[in-house]
């Protein structure tokens, strides 16, 4: 698998390990690897899916104005008592035409990173803590060494976090939401020019608005230097504005993946994680 899809796939499997630590104390810095397991559709709506196996950095600091954990950069803007602004990060995988059935004679799809502000606010509860995100990314299509500008995504989520649950030790965790999109960034992925329509492909023009909606559930734990999870999150396109294109071929479908990481560095300097 190229190095630049291993590293694009990383995000999608970093839900697997949003999950917080137990303790109070833990170490300002730590590092390990792994390899995860990852089932997922071309893009959102296809009828094809892929299966890949690909290594899992596990990268964690817990500094007081940056912290950084799988799958984000966070208290980097502002972070306050309920509230916080951070960096909000995703990616999306590469699809060459030849290799999907609607896309078929199209253009590949480019490998696409995401990144945008995010502000957030939890209400800590005894059974749970319930997170309200509200993420605006740009979304930019990787052709190295060029980037270009493929439109905008909104993807307000509610999550509600458990630990000990089901189990003790394990944190569970559900978020859910919609997805919001411009006339560019569903035209990238739906849009279908004239010179591509086919009898069985006519030609589709995007617009902006609804997306659809998204539903994942995780599951993790962390056993000394060991940490495992896995995820399922699933995608209804009913009533999205790009749901008669040529190219949506399933209006439900879903993502899963399974990892596990050995923590095998960190720094002796320990950090309240309760502050």
């Amino acid at each position: 698998m190229p190095d630049l899809l291993r590293t694009l796939l990383v995000p999608a499997l970093a839900i697997l390990a949003s999950a917080p630590l137990q303790a109070a104390d833990e170490p300002l810095w730590e590092l390990g690897a792994g390899v995860g397991l990852l089932s997922m559709p071309d893009y959102r709506g296809a009828d094809q899916r892929r299966l890949y196996a690909l290594p899992i950095p596990y990268v964690v600091y817990r500094g007081e104005r940056l912290q950084v954990d799988r799958d984000k950069v966070r208290g980097l803007l502002y972070k306050g008592e309920h509230s916080e602004w951070d960096i909000s990060l995703g990616a999306a995988v590469p699809v060459k035409s030849d290799d999907n059935r609607a896309r078929r004679d199209m253009p590949d799809l480019d490998p696409t990173v995401e990144i945008g502000p995010r502000w957030s606010y939890q209400w800590r509860q005894p059974w749970g803590d319930v997170t309200l995100r509200l993420p605006l990314r740009k979304v930019l299509a990787v052709d190295l060494p060029h980037l270009r500008d493929v439109g905008t995504v909104f993807t307000p989520t509610l999550a509600l976090d458990r630990d000990n649950h089901p189990w003790p030790g394990w944190h569970a965790s559900v978020s859910t939401g919609p997805v919001f999109g411009d006339k560019d960034y569903f035209a990238y992925y739906y849009g279908v020019d004239a010179r591509y329509a086919t009898a069985e492909r006519p030609a589709w023009e995007a617009k902006s608005g609804y997306g659809g909606w998204q539903l994942t559930m995780a599951l993790t734990r962390r056993f000394k230097k060991l940490w495992v999870g896995g995820f399922v999150r699933a995608d209804q396109l009913g009533g999205a504005v790009f749901e008669d294109s040529p190219l949506v071929r399933d209006r439900l479908s879903w993502t899963g993946g399974i990892g596990i990481s050995w923590i095998f560095l960190e720094s002796s300097q320990t950090v309240d994680t309760a502050r």
